[in-house]
Formats: structure tokens, C-alpha cells, sequence
């Protein structure tokens, strides 16, 4: 059955494949956490471990909430490795060191270009696509992965 939600196909094309990428943004980023949570060394082992099982729970629904987005929208989701490795533009790579520092600097870069990445479609969505859910979807995601930054780079934070 046909999607008939008052946005045109060729404009719920667009919404989608911005989608696409977010969900295969969100899944790299997702796998990358949880290689920190595996991989952390260090005297910090153990409140990071813990620290990074909960931000990899909190990106684990927003990647089933995006994939559903996208099957609102009346298309499928993709969902391999391959998929979502072309689609990203994030890079499956990791720190040269397992210490927690090295972990949060390469997902620090992650979050912010998944922001940079949300914030220029925001206005594109609500406007040109006339699809103001996605637009206040997407917005929601975007502050998760601001709080999220600032998570990290406040724990990056040297003192002299």
C-alpha cells in the first residue's frame, strides 16, 4: 500500500536519501562505540567501558527509529555492512592507541560531522520538502549527538 501522507514522492525521495545516510552515519558511529567499549584500556578501564555501553544504547534506538522513519516515508531501509559503509561519510577507522582518550577524540570528530551533516538538512526538509516531521525528527537527533559531544569533549578537557 502507497504512502499518502501530504508529501509529494519525488520530495519523499529527497527526505530519504538524506535519511539513508543519517542511518548509516548513525550505524558506523554505533560500531565504533562499541569497539571502545570492547577495546578501552587503561586506569579509566572501567567507568569508560560502562560510559560507552550507555552512549552505544542510546544510538542503538535512534538507528531503529531512523530505519523506521524511513518505511513511513514509504521506502525500505537499507540495512548491510556494504549498504551502509557506501552511504556513510563517516570512516570506519579507530584510534592508533586503546586508551579512552584516543576513543573519544575519533568519535568527538564523528559526532560533530553527523551535527554539521543534520543541520544543514534541517531547513531543506521542513521547506523545500515540505516534510516538517522528518525536520523535527531530525532536530531531536541533532541536540542527542550535541549532548553527546559534549560529553565527550568535557571529558577530553586538560587542565594546567
Amino acid at each position: 500500500m502507497k504512502a499518502t501522507i501530504g508529501i509529494k514522492k519525488d520530495n519523499r525521495e529527497a527526505v530519504v536519501e538524506m535519511l539513508k545516510q543519517l542511518l548509516a552515519d548513525e550505524h558506523v558511529l554505533y560500531t565504533k562505540y562499541r569497539n571502545a567499549h570492547w577495546n578501552v584500556e587503561g586506569i579509566d578501564f572501567h567507568s569508560k567501558h560502562v560510559f560507552f555501553e550507555e552512549e552505544y544504547g542510546k544510538l542503538e534506538s535512534t538507528i531503529d527509529e531512523v530505519a523506521e522513519r524511513i518505511r513511513m516515508l514509504g521506502f525500505y531501509a537499507p540495512g548491510s555492512m556494504q549498504q551502509f559503509l557506501e552511504l556513510s561519510e563517516l570512516k570506519e577507522n579507530g584510534p592508533e592507541q586503546n586508551d579512552s582518550a584516543s576513543f573519544m577524540k575519533v568519535l568527538l570528530e564523528d559526532h560533530e560531522s553527523i551535527i554539521k551533516f543534520i543541520r544543514k538538512n534541517i531547513g531543506d526538509n521542513a521547506e523545500a520538502h515540505n516534510d516538517e516531521g522528518t525536520a523535527d525528527f531530525i532536530t531531536a537527533i541533532m541536540q542527542m549527538h550535541e549532548q553527546m559531544a559534549w560529553m565527550l569533549r568535557s571529558s577530553l578537557k586538560t587542565f594546567k
